[in-house]
């Protein structure tokens, strides 16, 4: 057949239209950052060439490096917290509880809101003079309620409010897998005398692995596009104590309209994120990894 190879797999004609969406919409703009990363440019006519200067102000950048340390900081909590709990409710969601579609459906409801509605409904919630934190703050050592104003646990509230936004999707993730796990691994495992606890860690956690690794890589990249939820929370405050590398760049943008250095923040962001996620994918064995149902 026309396009197709000799494993009888599709050949490079089935592949165009996707590499040519691609090249426009991902590669194309990558390109363009590129060049204005070398340019000095305020958003408005045209860019002066300005050589390796952005780079060099980029390497000197105590914010900049700060702003990196912060976000590779969120990227491993985020990680950390949404992976555990999207692994265990999907895999519950899976199951067949009497309960479960309207659980599951509650779950879901952050996936209908967009950033900006989830992280206004947050900083009202969190407000210190007329949200929920006034009255439940005292209860938990924060007697003023102020978490978002407090250099250490302003970080920690972002992490909690990014849990709650995508651990429903990344949970939706898991409870597909799950569904595929055959039930006859189950079934020997209990006859065998395993208990619930065994049979999870043996059984499901291994099964699950492709979906762990595809999970993580999406935390990786999406803790690079954090940008929203931290600008509407503190905008990078108290001090600086949350300015994340997104936000940091879009400072220097469109505040201070300095479109070359931002740009090279954004190529940084860009290189940092493909590395993690390779770097992911290289350590975990994803790409040399077989059929998860290989056996049965």
């Amino acid at each position: 057949m026309s396009g197709n190879n000799p494993a009888g797999r599709p050949g490079f004609l089935w592949a165009a239209p996707a590499l040519l969406f691609f090249g426009l919409f991902g590669l194309a703009p990558i390109v363009v950052v590129a060049y204005l990363s070398l340019t000095d440019w305020n958003g408005l006519g045209d860019p002066l060439w300005a050589g390796t200067t952005n780079w060099e102000n980029l390497a000197s950048d105590r914010d900049a490096g700060n702003g990196l340390l912060i976000t590779l900081t969120l990227t491993v909590l985020c990680w950390a917290t949404q992976t555990p709990l999207a692994m265990m409710f999907g895999t519950w969601a899976a199951g067949h509880q009497k309960i479960r579609a309207v659980v599951s459906s509650i779950f879901f409801l952050p996936l209908l809101l967009s950033t900006a509605a989830i992280a206004l409904i947050w900083k009202a919630l969190l407000d210190p003079n007329f949200g929920v934190s006034a009255q439940v703050g005292p209860w938990v050592g924060i007697p003023d309620g102020n978490v978002l104003g407090d250099r250490t646990l302003a970080l920690y509230a972002i992490v909690f409010v990014l849990l709650w936004q995508f651990l429903p999707f990344h949970m939706l993730l898991y409870q597909a897998a799950a569904r595929q796990i055959p039930q006859d691994l189950y079934e020997a495992a209990e006859i065998d005398g395993a208990s619930p606890a065994q049979r999870f860690f043996r059984i499901t956690v291994p099964q699950l692995r492709h979906t762990i690794i595809a999970s993580s890589v999406l935390m990786i990249v999406g803790s690079m596009t954090y940008f929203e939820t931290v600008l509407m929370l503190t905008n990078g405050g108290p001090g600086v104590s949350t300015l994340i590398l997104p936000l940091h760049m879009y400072n220097q943008g469109f505040v201070a309209f300095d479109m070359g250095y931002a740009s090279a923040i954004a190529l940084l962001l860009v290189a940092i994120g493909t590395g993690l996620s390779l770097l992911v994918v290289r350590l975990s064995g994803y790409s040399k990894m077989t059929s998860q149902r290989e056996g049965v």
